[in-house]
């Protein structure tokens, strides 16, 4: 079980260099990106990170993380536990241009002056990671399916609109 914080900034080409290994925790709480997607958490996600240079020469970060997220239901807008994961393979670059090139498994993560926001990174793949829509179980949502409808149900056949070939077929009978 991981007991500690992963650091907020590093040196990534080091890293890599060294075939560095990473593990931690990771506060929900403090990603600000992830609760204007979802809304307020709490508790931790768990990350494990290995830099390394692949046989290209390309410097990379393997990485796979683990969320307990509490998301609003779509019906009920109540939050609901809901368990991310996600593996991912990132290529380190210092420019759109260098980014281009990387291979369609890697996704380009920027590195500045040397330094990577490594919480910044997490919390990308995290809301990437998000599922699209999230529901509870109709027999377990607060709000039945009779409360979703709109109204009454109208006659499909009186609301039809006009066909508008209906003008071609009246011509093509004068003619």
């Amino acid at each position: 079980m991981l007991t500690s914080r992963l650091p907020g900034r590093v040196e990534p080409y080091k890293l890599a260099a060294r075939a560095e290994h990473l593990e931690g925790l990771v506060a929900l709480a403090e990603l600000a990106r992830l609760e204007d997607e979802v809304g307020a958490q709490s508790g931790d996600g768990q990350v494990w990170l290995d830099f390394a240079i692949d046989s290209q020469g390309r410097r990379e970060i393997r990485g796979h993380l683990e969320a307990e997220l509490q998301i609003p239901c779509r019906r009920c807008l109540q939050p609901m536990a809901q368990r991310v994961e996600s593996d991912f393979r990132l290529g380190m670059v210092t420019s759109d241009s260098l980014a281009a090139e990387l291979p369609s498994t890697h996704e380009p993560v920027l590195v500045e002056n040397e330094q990577l926001n490594l919480m910044a990174v997490v919390e990308d793949e995290i809301i990437l990671s998000l599922p699209q829509v999230v529901y509870h179980d109709e027999a377990e949502c607060p709000v039945s399916r009779d409360q979703l409808t709109s109204g009454e149900a109208t006659d499909a056949s009186a609301d039809a609109p006009a066909n508008p070939f209906d003008v071609l077929r009246q011509i093509k009978g004068k003619l």
